[in-house]
């Protein structure tokens, strides 16, 4: 089997994280193909007999930190201005162990840091988002059972559920009454209608961060198309939901509501 075929399976979750800590499809699918290319150019950049995925992610991390690219943000008294005082390294160790299921000793080997430091890093980011954030979150969900353990989750991580719906209607009925400052979404909805479209009509109101919510998440990462920046894989863990509603939020500009 040939490099490009081991790699391809990995191409779809290495996609899903680079989305996560650039901040947009664009940039995020723009730093896994010059990650490719960097192993085209030098295919010894992967070892063979090794894990695959955590040289692949090593090789992503090493042309991101390359670019030395953090988002500027103004001052203010803004959830992103809290965000941006957590460390790069420590964002992207809660990625890599919550959004994509490393383990402690690969993320240290993936960010080329001491294995003992990971624990406190996370633990930092972790704290400071706890402690920072607070936002009224729209959960738009068929499925009953899962609507309310997102309820739990976002609850216990500090959020306000402001609303919740099930169809595509109830989602901009919601929105109508109270605008959230973001937006977790499933793909399928209960009448058959598309969680997406729900989210391209409450797009085309205002601004706010999305976070899709899948059991098919490749599907969405195909880099082929215009495709969400954020997305969970269902079963989610809460850390998973923490994670990707720190970057989701950090990315977004402040809302000025009229």
């Amino acid at each position: 089997m040939s490099l490009a075929d081991k790699l391809r399976p990995h191409l779809p979750s290495l996609r899903r994280y680079a989305r996560a800590v650039s901040g947009s499809q664009n940039s995020g699918d723009s730093f896994v193909n010059a990650t490719l290319e960097a192993i085209i150019a030098d295919p010894g950049t992967i070892a063979g007999g090794e894990n695959l995925r955590v040289q692949l992610y090593r090789a992503f991390c090493k042309i991101w930190e390359s670019a030395n690219l953090e988002v500027e943000r103004d001052e203010g008294d803004t959830v992103q201005h809290h965000l941006r005082r957590i460390p790069p390294i420590s964002r992207q160790i809660l990625l890599l162990t919550s959004l994509e299921g490393f383990s402690t000793e690969e993320v240290a080997e993936i960010l080329d840091v001491g294995a003992n430091s990971i624990n406190g890093l996370l633990e930092d980011a972790i704290l400071e988002i706890d402690n920072e954030l607070r936002s009224d979150v729209l959960i738009i969900e068929d499925e009953a059972l899962i609507s309310m353990e997102l309820e739990q989750i976002v609850a216990g991580l500090g959020h306000k559920v402001c609303a919740t719906a099930t169809t595509h209607k109830g989602a901009l009925a919601a929105v109508a009454k109270s605008k959230p400052n973001l937006v977790l979404a499933d793909i399928q909805l209960a009448d058959g209608s598309s969680g997406i479209d729900a989210v391209k009509d409450i797009l085309s109101q205002f601004t706010v961060p999305v976070i899709f919510i899948t059991a098919f998440p490749e599907r969405l990462l195909t880099g082929e198309r215009p495709e969400p920046t954020f997305l969970i894989t269902k079963p989610f863990q809460p850390n998973a939901i923490r994670a990707a509603i720190s970057q989701a939020l950090f990315f977004t500009p402040a809302r000025q509501d009229a």
